[in-house]
């Protein structure tokens, strides 16, 4: 499992911890203890297939959900796979952050158009 720490520096609580777990296929974001956002996949030979991004609801408009997505794409990359951005909250993302323009396969359709 992969697990990252915000630093203080962010703006969010100091206790916000972004983890891959691969039991739930999914990648997580805690904060104080409580899931607060995750993001499930589909980890395909050579590529991470990213499906729906769910906030709940006592955690919306803070901006986690991106502080989420960025962890897994950078894990994705690092891990040496491609993206592809069935989720359009993903695909949003993706279009916005330019950084990873070499490592998406886009699915037809391209959601989030």
């Amino acid at each position: 499992m992969t697990e990252n720490m915000v630093s203080a520096e962010d703006t969010f609580t100091p206790d916000v911890v972004t983890t891959r777990n691969d039991a739930l296929h999914r990648y997580e974001l805690h904060v104080g203890g409580t899931l607060a956002v995750r993001t499930r996949f589909i980890d395909k030979p050579g590529h991470v297939d990213f499906v729906h991004t769910e906030t709940d609801d006592a955690f919306r408009g803070q901006g986690l959900a991106k502080v989420l997505i960025h962890f897994a794409l950078d894990d994705v990359v690092a891990s040496g796979k491609r993206i592809i951005p069935h989720c359009p909250f993903t695909a949003r993302y993706l279009r916005k952050h330019e950084v990873y323009t070499q490592c998406i396969d886009w699915p037809e359709g391209e959601p989030g158009a």
